[in-house]
């Protein structure tokens, strides 16, 4: 692969994987033909991401609030991620890719948390890249999650009420260790984070692309980050272009 000339590329790049159904409908196709179709991207995501140079890569897989749609299209969506753990876990871990896995895991289905944790253990050493797999997830699940345990560490007497920083709510939640993404990638047009990485996305950029999830490939995802290298991130400061002419 020709070495990509971008002056600057993420390290972290979280994707809101949208319009599987919408890909679907469009061809008067099942939505399930749509999330089949989506796990490809998945494959092709994963493999440009570790072309690219990216180091961390955050999939939004299956949110909290996704447990509310029809019964039959929620056995379809957790059986796509048997398959895709039993079928691509080998290969990921032959190319050195650590998974980890983010969301509530208490109330998870006893034949879905031993596959993820399997997935987690398994590939625990490697260090090409690390695949994040959002699933169960939702932001506000999160943050709350992380509060209840702040309190409890102060009850404890572990953590004094004048030490809570955002260092140590950042530190409970479920991505703690890894950085906060620095391009966040939403498909299907639609521009919303969808309770996605609410805390972590502070200062992250994003990039809104038209096409439904099943269509994104390398072309994609390259192009979301030559728009990513053209922005000007200031963290809340200046920008060199401003700072050079102040005198």
């Amino acid at each position: 692969m020709a070495k990509l000339d971008l002056p600057i590329i993420p390290q972290h790049v979280a994707i809101i994987m949208d319009g599987n159904g919408r890909w679907a409908k469009q061809r008067g196709l099942p939505r399930t033909i749509g999330h089949n179709k989506g796990v490809e991207a998945v494959r092709q995501a994963v493999r440009a991401a570790g072309e690219c140079g990216v180091k961390y890569l955050t999939l939004f897989a299956f949110s909290s609030e996704n447990w509310s749609r029809p019964e039959a299209e929620i056995e379809d969506l957790l059986g796509l991620l048997r398959r895709f753990i039993r079928r691509d876990l080998a290969d990921l871990h032959r190319e050195n890719i650590r998974i980890r896995i983010i969301g509530e895991r208490q109330k998870l289905r006893s034949d879905i948390l031993p596959l993820l944790l399997e997935a987690e253990e398994t590939t625990r050493n490697n260090t090409a890249m690390t695949l994040i797999i959002a699933f169960n997830y939702g932001a506000r699940d999160e943050i709350t999650r992380a509060a209840i345990q702040l309190v409890k560490d102060v009850q404890a007497g572990l953590v004094d009420p004048q030490d809570i920083t955002p260092d140590a709510i950042g530190s409970r939640l479920d991505t703690a260790g890894i950085p906060d993404p620095d391009l966040i990638i939403r498909t299907s047009g639609e521009e919303r984070l969808s309770n996605f990485l609410l805390w972590q996305a502070a200062y992250s950029e994003f990039v809104f692309l038209p096409c439904y999830w099943p269509d994104f490939d390398r072309q994609h995802f390259v192009e979301a980050l030559r728009i990513f290298a053209a922005r000007d991130r200031r963290f809340g400061g200046l920008s060199d272009a401003t700072t050079a002419v102040v005198v």
